[in-house]
């Protein structure tokens, strides 16, 4: 019987938390769930919720987490999720999300923008080759 599972929670560009925990609460598209470390394997898609690792000390990590996927394979529980926030309790939690959140929506935006202007430069330019030369 084992004791702990360890998790690996990632994001696209970096890993957010690694470690040995004894539980985990997560949220899917069908409502709220409990893992232990014994639980069979799982794969299932989490939406935008709080995700709860408690530590063997007793120790809670709370994260704000977007959608993404869940895998728990033997003693190893992978997710990964667009995008993710530590906090330091639920009241603050809420706060970090939506501040970190909008930031990376607008960088998003941005980046978004850059890259139509990227496209359309480069039609212009493939267009002008495709004309005849006199």
């Amino acid at each position: 019987m084992f004791t702990h599972m360890q998790v690996h929670l990632r994001l696209p560009a970096r890993t957010l938390f690694e470690g040995p925990a004894v539980s985990l609460t997560a949220t899917a598209a069908n409502g709220s769930f409990g893992m232990l470390p014994n639980h069979i394997d799982y794969v299932t898609a989490l939406v935008p919720s709080v995700l709860l690792i408690v530590m063997a000390g007793g120790e809670e990590k709370i994260f704000g987490i977007d959608e993404g996927l869940l895998v728990k394979k033997g003693q190893d529980v992978d997710l990964a999720v667009r995008r993710g926030v530590p906090g330091d309790d639920l009241e603050t939690l809420r706060q970090t999300v939506d501040a970190s959140f909008t930031e990376m929506e607008e960088e998003e935006r941005v980046a978004r923008a850059a890259l139509s202007r990227l496209e359309a430069d480069m039609v212009r330019r493939f267009t002008s080759l495709r004309r005849p030369h006199p």
